[in-house]
């Protein structure tokens, strides 16, 4: 895994070109004139070559496409940053086709669910789409910036080919899913949000158990007193179902509803719309957020131990020349 930036450990931010990685049994270090995406594909194809014949998950982060921009084994040359962004993401379909192949390779390719997602926006990318300009941005709650994410699920000989569906998910839906799928128990005495989608992906039903899907806005949040706080104590985040999508500001008061299922680019707020089903679609989706806590939670924060490279209170970081007497 690439480990992220660690304070006065400079190497440790790259993820791309010389990456440091942490390697379980060999420990953190920097891969000189290596490609970082490679040496993660490389790790899972063996991984994958040596427990065919075991269970197995697979959590794959790929860093590719995130920024910064980079080249690529296949186009080191280039310096177009419009060209750069494409060819971060010929790389990734090509790394995405190393492990279809793998599994291929390891005979394992239709007993095995694959599922292709991303977590957040479009960077700082701007394209056109269906005729108009798609920002780039990152935890925006607009649909083509913010929200709306591939999800994209292949399983030949389980999943139904060639199949879209309007069905609501929720990226907590994931642990119930896989635990049904794969015959496992969910924590018992635990609350689980999520609801599994499996017989929407196996094809046994055309419709999923949600009827209302939410994304947070909100920002970075902040340590204090040892717990991870969000940026306000109520972040502003969207609540929608299949036609209605009710944004909520961070006093908890909704302030736009747009009909997302006609007006995708979000142009028709109709928040203070007298329309009967606009009215019934704030009154519904205001009930949901009034559901939930009135203050966001702030987890426990476990410091990691003390590590080589951390600075000594009231140092520099630098070990100080004694003088001679």
């Amino acid at each position: 895994m690439w480990t992220g930036y660690e304070a006065h450990n400079p190497p440790s931010a790259n993820r791309y070109w010389d990456p440091y990685i942490n390697i379980k049994g060999k420990g953190s270090k920097a891969y000189t004139d290596q490609f970082g995406p490679d040496l993660y594909c490389n790790y899972l194809v063996d991984f994958i070559g040596k427990h065919k014949d075991q269970p197995m998950l697979l959590y794959y982060p790929m860093v590719l496409t995130h920024g910064p921009l980079t080249t690529t084994p296949d186009n080191k040359d280039e310096t177009n940053k419009r060209r750069l962004f494409a060819g971060m993401v010929r790389y990734t379909d090509k790394l995405v086709g190393r492990l279809v192949a793998a599994l291929d390779d390891a005979g394992i390719r239709e007993n095995t669910l694959i599922i292709f997602t991303t977590d957040n926006g479009t960077g700082g990318q701007s394209n056109k789409r269906m005729g108009h300009l798609v920002r780039g941005g990152k935890a925006k709650m607009t649909e083509q910036n913010g929200t709306a994410m591939p999800f994209i699920v292949n399983c030949p000989g389980s999943v139904p080919s060639g199949m879209e569906t309007d069905a609501l998910i929720d990226f907590t839906d994931l642990l119930p899913t896989f635990a049904e799928i794969g015959n496992a128990m969910l924590p018992a005495g635990r609350v689980v949000d999520g609801k599994s989608f499996a017989p929407l992906i196996l094809g046994k039903t055309k419709e999923g158990q949600r009827e209302w899907i939410l994304s947070m806005g909100g920002g970075p949040a902040t340590l204090r007193e040892g717990r991870v706080v969000p940026k306000l104590n109520y972040d502003d985040r969207v609540i929608r179902d299949k036609d209605y999508k009710l944004w909520i500001d961070s006093d908890r008061k909704p302030i736009k509803l747009f009909r997302i299922s006609s007006d995708p680019w979000e142009e028709r707020n109709l928040v203070d719309s007298k329309a009967p089903e606009a009215r019934a679609a704030l009154e519904r989706l205001t009930a949901v957020v009034a559901s939930f806590p009135k203050q966001d939670g702030a987890p426990v924060y476990h410091k990691n131990p003390p590590q080589k490279w951390d600075k000594k209170p009231g140092t520099s970081g630098k070990r100080k020349k004694k003088k001679k007497s």
